[in-house]
């Protein structure tokens, strides 16, 4: 059984902040969840994808978020307890749903949980969602612990059934990904069926019934307000003339920092959980107790713009900072010790705590950059397309996944990069503007996310450009989830249907589609160069299931390979390659069987056929 099924409230377990919010989910009596998968929230997804094998919970991978959120939203408004989730990103990708089902409304509860990631760990932006709370009018909620993140759950989808509207359930990557003690409460009974009841004149929002609607979000706005000035999420720690409004992960750092400060009998904490529509008379009673105010908020100064304008309205002067070179930044994660430094100069408190280490004198730890793990034929397909494309004046567009890592030398395979589906896209306006050959890649989990509609456009409007996908059978990025192209039999997995994407690519009328094994070296190269000299759009798949997902799917393994006598020590492979299963030893190149996958490609890239299979021991 799985642990989070555990029937024993009161229980304590230890648990990641994905498992807990999973857990909170299960209690809150969820019977639906989609995603995308997108760090940090993909062991969430994972959590529901594993018991829903053995419960009666329906989830899904879906497409991309925005179809994600769509079944989400259906099944809501069925009666069905739904949960969408997706990292911060994956909410670019739903907002056109996001905003007008905020119109529309729910009926069983529905939460989308949004996982913020400040410091980039996974993402190619920062971006504070709170703001989409702000933009469509839904309410907010943000837990500051693992603990809270189980117990918030129930509590916003008993907000979204009591109000009708879909709730926002915002993370970061600290609490996703924080381990802590969480108590156990009941697991009720799901309902995984509902009944739609038609009523187009307040379900279909062509624009008379549209207008009707933003009023009645506006009427569960205030209600909203209302029930944020009393949530227990929103609370006051402390006493003193001092004030710091705080939200999240900061909440810790700011407990943490007003106790090493010595200053519980001078600072005032007021903790926003209930983040939108924020408390406003709640923060202006709290205002009214202080003679100066810090905000704590990673990302943007959302809270103290509202606070700022709070302060104004009820004609308070005191000073209010937050964001400011003295003070905090906009960028990345904030820490402890940042935290009480900026509280010590904002009160002027006197900072007792040990100085930092002075760790001048100790040398750099060596750097390791992010590299393609060894025997992954996303390395190869690069290698061959740098090999097709000598000589040529190339631009390459490329996408979300692990195949962004071919942007480092000696692959040097990435020249731009927006957001997921991007390349295809972006292939086409730089074939238009440049007398460049544009080579695109894209991976298989991408192309049928969002890379569809670019390819689309791309045969619609004769823009010339090659295509690579790279089909290595799954997720891999994010953690081997299945996606519409996967053999999900393989998995031992009944129900699925499976897309194939060479039938897709020639339905949309590519005229020139090649699909590739990309450990066959020269073969790849020779039909690469066809792609590239086609005019028009082109697209070659390159089809290898991922390494590591095959030891998963326990495939047969090949030999791995030794570099033999002949070897003249030229390092080609190193260069062409740089595969981590090689190492220098005693200034020769060597190769590591236990990281080896018997790929074969660097022994077909070497001149004097030096690197060998390894022979079976005696």
């Amino acid at each position: 059984m799985h642990k989070l099924l555990t029937d024993d409230p009161g229980g304590k377990m230890m648990l990641l902040g994905n498992e807990a919010i999973a857990r909170g989910a299960l209690e809150a009596g969820m019977a639906f969840a989609a995603t995308y998968p997108g760090t940090p929230s993909s062991e969430l997804s994972l959590q529901f994808f594993q018991i829903s094998q053995e419960s009666d919970l329906y989830f899904e991978y879906s497409t991309n978020e925005k179809v994600a959120f769509e079944v989400a939203a259906a099944a809501a408004n069925t009666g069905v307890r739904s949960m969408a989730i997706m990292k911060h990103v994956g909410l670019n990708v739903a907002a056109d749903a996001l905003m007008t089902l905020a119109y529309v409304g729910v009926k069983g509860g529905m939460v989308v949980l949004t996982a913020d990631d400040p410091f980039m760990f996974s993402s190619q932006n920062e971006q504070d969602n709170r703001y989409y709370a702000k933009l469509s009018g839904l309410p907010m909620v943000e837990p500051s612990s693992v603990a809270e993140a189980k117990d918030l759950v129930p509590y916003a989808f008993d907000l979204s059934a009591k109000l009708q509207e879909p709730v926002l359930f915002r993370t970061t990557t600290r609490i996703n990904h924080s381990t802590g003690v969480v108590e156990l409460g009941k697991i009720p009974p799901r309902h995984p069926k509902g009944d739609f009841k038609k009523d187009p004149l307040n379900l279909v929002t062509v624009p008379a019934v549209s207008r009707r609607l933003h009023v009645k979000l506006l009427e569960h706005y205030k209600e909203a307000q209302t029930l944020a000035e009393t949530s227990e999420t929103n609370f006051i720690d402390g006493d003193g003339r001092w004030g710091i409004i705080c939200n999240g992960v900061s909440y810790n750092y700011v407990s943490d920092a007003v106790a090493e400060l010595n200053s519980k009998d001078k600072i005032r904490v007021l903790r926003i959980g209930f983040s939108h529509p924020m408390p406003a008379a709640l923060i202006k009673d709290f205002l009214k107790g202080c003679d100066q105010v810090l905000i704590v908020e990673e990302g943007e100064p959302y809270m103290e713009e509202a606070v700022k304008a709070m302060a104004q309205e009820e004609g308070l002067t005191l000073p209010i900072r937050g964001k400011a070179d003295d003070l905090f930044t906009r960028l990345y994660e904030y820490n402890p010790a940042q935290v009480r430094g900026c509280i010590s100069r904002y009160f002027g408190i006197k900072d007792d705590s040990p100085e930092m280490l002075d760790l001048s004198d100790v040398p750099e730890l060596p750097q390791r950059p992010p590299t393609l793990c060894a025997g992954c034929s996303h390395r190869a397909t690069f290698h061959e397309v740098r090999k097709a494309a000598e000589g040529l004046a190339t631009i390459y567009p490329t996408d979300i996944g692990c195949y962004t890592l071919g942007l480092l030398p000696p692959l040097s395979a990435a020249d731009f990069l927006i957001c997921m589906g991007s390349s295809v896209g972006t292939a086409g306006g730089f074939s238009e503007t440049t007398d460049k050959k544009v080579i695109a890649f894209i991976g298989d989990s991408t192309f049928f996310h969002s890379g569809i509609p670019g390819l689309i456009n791309g045969v619609f409007n004769n823009h010339n450009f090659t295509l690579v996908i790279l089909d290595n059978g799954t997720t891999a990025m994010t953690g081997h989830q299945p996606h519409p192209g996967v053999d999900m039999s393989r998995l031992n997995m009944e129900g699925y249907g499976q897309v194939d994407i060479e039938a897709v690519v020639r339905a949309i009328g590519v005229p020139h589609v090649t699909v590739i094994k990309p450990y066959k070296v020269q073969k790849s190269i020779d039909a690469i160069k066809e792609a590239i000299a086609f005019e028009g759009v082109s697209v070659v798949i390159s089809k290898e299931v991922c390494a590591l997902y095959a030891n998963t799917l326990k495939l047969p393994k090949r030999k791995p390979f030794r570099v033999g006598e002949k070897c003249v020590d030229h390092k080609d492979c190193i260069s062409s390659l740089a595969c981590p299963a090689f190492y220098i030893w005693n200034d020769r190149v060597r190769i590591d069987a236990n990281l080896c996958t018997g790929c074969a490609v660097c022994a077909q890239i070497c001149p004097e056929k030096a690197i060998l299979p390894v022979k079976k021991s005696a």
